[in-house]
């Protein structure tokens, strides 16, 4: 290894249960610290699970205007306690900007984090370089000024995402909503000053190229990460013989859940979905599956601990990924971390992944007879689902265990602070 290195990570939000960037956070600065590295954080609420080995963690607290604008809880916007903060500029700027439907939240945490850097480095601190984790806020332009190698991951540009959200809306207002949501002007533009850009395939590197004109030598594809260790076969569990398992939010477009639950019409009878997502009465899959006669074979779980998910995982007979983009997919690859088969769509990352572990079959997007196609072909062959569940796991591991991911992260690292150290050099 080369020499320990002091990283700096910035996180707009940070706990495991509101995405992807609070696990890739929090695994990443453990394994980067068992490596030898010393790990300070600012994070953004909701805030992470502990982080014992990281040398700091400072909370950026945030009002969350946009979440209450949205929920229609106009009242809570105004402090009870002390309202006149909100004449503060940032407070007040966030208030106006949440109000007319616009998204504050990575912007007004990258300026208060910078605010904070700012003071440290004036204070003596140091540090090789700050990872930002998919914020790509304009704060992150003036950590870069103070002389910082400043880098982001980015696992699928927001134009993605705004993509899928056009093709869902019904009506001019709900565009204007969705130009509103996705602040793409900043990121497009905060992206092309970094230092480096990483992300986890080929597929998202490709798309953050086209949509975010990053050069080709400054994006490093390094894979994403996957305890290993938790997700897991156990053989103490008996997998079902008709159980399908799907773990997506409905309401993304880009998961592609109702496309299964179409393809769960077309399948026999005995066949059931289990499907990882938050529940409420007018859940849009469970008003397919009514509207196809298949409600009393779908069973949404609501969000579930890792624990439970896990077991899910172990208990399933198939796991579908429906997808129609996905820039990693994580559910693939716990599934076969887990020794499920997968059937999972040509979406995205999605070929790169089932290609990795080779457990399993692929089928077009959008398509859900080819989806309940390729499920009753592996519901028919129980032998052909244990070995390529068997076959796919050390795949998995040798690909994607966190000590893999967080060694190449490290070496981009070491890379950035040498030409740092080079330019600075070359300067003085």
């Amino acid at each position: 290894m080369s020499r320990p290195l002091r990283v700096l990570f910035t996180a707009y939000r940070g706990n495991m249960r509101c995405g992807g960037q609070g696990i890739y956070l929090w695994f990443l600065a453990r394994e980067l610290v068992r490596l030898g590295h010393r790990v300070d954080v600012l994070v953004g609420p909701p805030y992470p699970d502990p982080m014992p080995f990281a040398d700091s963690l400072h909370e950026i607290p945030n009002d969350r205007f946009w979440g209450k604008w949205f929920m229609k809880d106009r009242a809570a916007i105004i402090p009870a306690r002390d309202p006149i903060r909100l004449l503060s500029p940032l407070r007040f700027w966030e208030l106006g900007a949440s109000w007319i439907g616009f998204f504050p939240e990575p912007a007004a945490f990258s300026v208060r984090a910078f605010a904070e850097v700012a003071g440290r480095v004036r204070a003596g601190a140091r540090w090789d370089v700050v990872h930002d984790v998919q914020c790509l806020g304009w704060g992150l332009l003036g950590m870069r000024a103070l002389g910082l190698p400043v880098l982001s991951t980015v696992h699928h540009p927001l134009t993605v995402d705004r993509r899928a959200s056009f093709r869902r809306d019904r009506s001019l207002r709900e565009a204007v909503g969705t130009v509103e949501f996705h602040p793409v002007g900043m990121q497009r533009f905060v992206a092309q000053q970094l230092d480096a850009i990483v992300t986890s395939s080929r597929a998202s590197a490709a798309t953050i190229r086209r949509d975010f004109a990053i050069r080709p030598e400054r994006l490093h594809m390094l894979g994403n990460g996957l305890d290993t260790e938790l997700f897991s076969p156990d053989p103490g569990v008996a997998r079902a013989s008709d159980e399908i398992l799907c773990i997506g939010r409905t309401s993304d477009p880009n998961k592609g859940v109702l496309f299964l639950v179409r393809a769960l019409a077309k399948l026999p009878a005995s066949v059931r979905l289990t499907l990882v997502d938050e529940d409420h009465p007018l859940h849009d899959a469970r008003k397919l599956a009514a509207s196809l006669g298949v409600a009393e074979r779908l069973t949404i779980t609501g969000r579930v601990e890792t624990d439970e998910l896990v077991r899910l995982y172990r208990r399933a007979a198939i796991v579908a990924v429906p997808s129609l983009y996905e820039g990693f997919g994580l559910p693939a690859t716990e599934a076969m971390a887990c020794g499920a088969p997968v059937v999972a769509t040509a979406a995205g990352a999605l070929p790169e992944v089932m290609e990795t572990g080779g457990g399993g079959l692929v089928v077009p997007p959008a398509d859900p007879d080819a989806l309940a196609k390729a499920i009753a072909t592996l519901l028919e062959q129980p032998d052909a689902r244990r070995r390529l569940g068997a076959e796919a796991r050390p795949r998995i591991v040798a690909a994607y265990s966190w000590p893999r991911i967080a060694a190449r992260t490290a070496d981009v690292y070491a890379a950035l602070a040498s030409r740092r150290r080079r330019i600075s050099g070359a300067v003085a």
